[in-house]
């Protein structure tokens, strides 16, 4: 890996007269442990100036690598804290530069202190994830595991944490990787047997290529296969719950969120403006908007407050449609079904408790026979481990295999992955209307460039730093 990346010419340029960097790694709050990172050629030499031994001795370059010592950070020869230092010498080091690290009490004052001490004494404040950007810079990550690095940090739940730490630890890497060295051999092939057609025979490779192709185009869409599943897993489900007034939206998102969010009374409209969420329903984050009643309102504050609700409801990626069973269908109802149309939706017959004026078999000849219907009561709190099973039926077909070996999270990744795709089927085509060989390579290179992309082989600095831009300070 590190020998695919020192290939690239213009990083290594760009990358070659760094200077070192500081910045605090935890988190800006009072804690127990606050931790500045230090990396580049200078970093010892500047934690050398301000530390000492617990014997009062500044021996910080004598340490070897990858140890961890007790000492002092001071300042004009008083001590501003007691600390533990990490020393990791290059290329051990998460960054491959000398790195140290400067384990202090989590105290904003104390954390503060020490790492404008650092920057005097010749650091410089690093950018929003620039030790991992020198991490891939340097050949120690590709493109597709620094991106990992960010996705374990914002992870929020178990499939997206154990996914990213499969890609830091290389999972998406190596199937590219696969991909691109079956690729390059063809591209080889190609040209080997254009530049010496008396020893190498092109006769019946077409065949042979295209069974290559199929091959090829399988393995990738495949890999394509994930990403709805990869996306809601990393990114959630924009969810509106929609309704008449009064239907029970309300309570349904202070059940779906354990708590008081939203006002519940008898009282129509109570809810004018939107409510939003966020809400974990086991693998699955739910961004629900609560939104106002819809009705053929006359008050003007009400009015807007059902345009929201249309708005937000084309929008959306699920829609939770709560049915007053109470009381019979009317024109607002119509209006509402006429939103879901096409849309991926939960009915909930709600109100089951009291007497019900519409029957399931009613509404079901209303809506798409795909939709699903569940009986609930939200006084009751009755039906909601059936809405939840709904959901995770319908955006993760039952269940995803959490030790599944990749899935594509990534829009980036997706797009290459298209592009490269894209790329393939030309070359199926052109073997199909019997073109040259050579029209082959073009498109077997473009393919090959497209993969390089999500590992970073094929990438411009511009994108390298929009990536790393995304970042938290001190990663």
């Amino acid at each position: 890996m590190l020998g695919d990346y020192s290939s690239n010419f213009f990083l290594r340029g760009f990358f070659m007269n760094s200077d070192t960097i500081a910045a605090i790694a935890t988190a800006m709050s009072n804690s127990g442990i606050g931790i500045i990172r230090i990396s580049g050629k200078e970093s010892i030499n500047i934690v050398s100036n301000i530390y000492v031994d617990k014997n009062n001795t500044k021996v910080l370059n004598t340490y070897k690598t990858n140890t961890i010592h007790y000492g002092y950070i001071i300042e004009n020869e008083e001590i501003l804290d007691e600390v533990m230092v990490s020393v990791m010498k290059s290329p051990n080091s998460f960054t491959t530069e000398d790195t140290v690290e400067i384990n202090c009490h989590g105290g904003i004052l104390v954390i503060n202190s020490i790492l404008e001490l650092v920057i005097r004494n010749g650091a410089r404040l690093a950018q929003p994830g620039e030790f991992t950007k020198r991490a891939f810079l340097n050949g120690r990550i590709d493109l597709s595991e620094a991106e990992a690095v960010m996705d374990i940090i914002s992870s929020e739940n178990e499939i997206a944490l154990k996914n990213s730490v499969r890609q830091l630890k290389g999972s998406v890497y190596n199937k590219i990787t696969e991909l691109r060295n079956e690729i390059i051999y063809e591209i080889a092939f190609i040209e080997s047997a254009l530049d010496d057609p008396e020893h190498i025979s092109l006769d019946d490779y077409p065949e042979r290529l295209n069974l290559k192709m199929k091959d090829l185009i399988f393995k990738i869409d495949k890999l394509l296969s994930t990403t709805e599943n990869g996306k809601i897993i990393k990114e959630g489900v924009n969810t509106v719950i929609v309704g008449k007034p009064n239907a029970g939206k309300s309570s349904l998102l202070n059940i779906l969120a354990g708590e008081e969010k939203a006002i519940v009374t008898d009282i129509a409209g109570t809810t004018r403006d939107i409510i939003e969420e966020n809400i974990r329903l086991h693998d699955i984050n739910l961004h629900v908007i609560d939104t106002a009643g819809i009705r053929r309102a006359e008050d003007i504050i009400e009015k807007i407050g059902v345009e929201k609700a249309k708005k937000y409801t084309k929008e959306a990626d699920l829609i939770i449609y709560v049915v007053d069973s109470s009381v019979p269908l009317d024109e607002n109802d119509f209006d509402i079904i006429k939103l879901i149309e096409n849309k991926k939706c939960i009915i909930l017959f709600n109100k089951s408790d009291l007497e019900s004026k519409i029957s399931i078999g009613e509404l079901k000849e209303k809506v798409n026979e795909t939709i699903k219907i569940i009986k609930t009561s939200t006084k009751e709190n009755t039906g909601i481990e059936d809405f939840e099973k709904a959901v995770k039926d319908l955006f993760l077909n039952g269940e995803i295999n959490i030790n599944s070996d990749i899935m594509i999270t990534n829009l980036r990744h997706k797009e290459a992955l298209k592009e490269s795709l894209d790329s393939l089927v030309q070359v199926s085509k052109s073997i199909l209307n019997n073109m040259p060989e050579d029209f082959y390579s073009i498109d077997l290179m473009s393919a090959y460039k497209s993969l390089g992309k999500i590992i970073g082989e094929e990438v411009e600095e511009d994108l390298v730093n929009e990536i790393f831009s995304k970042f938290c300070m001190g990663k």
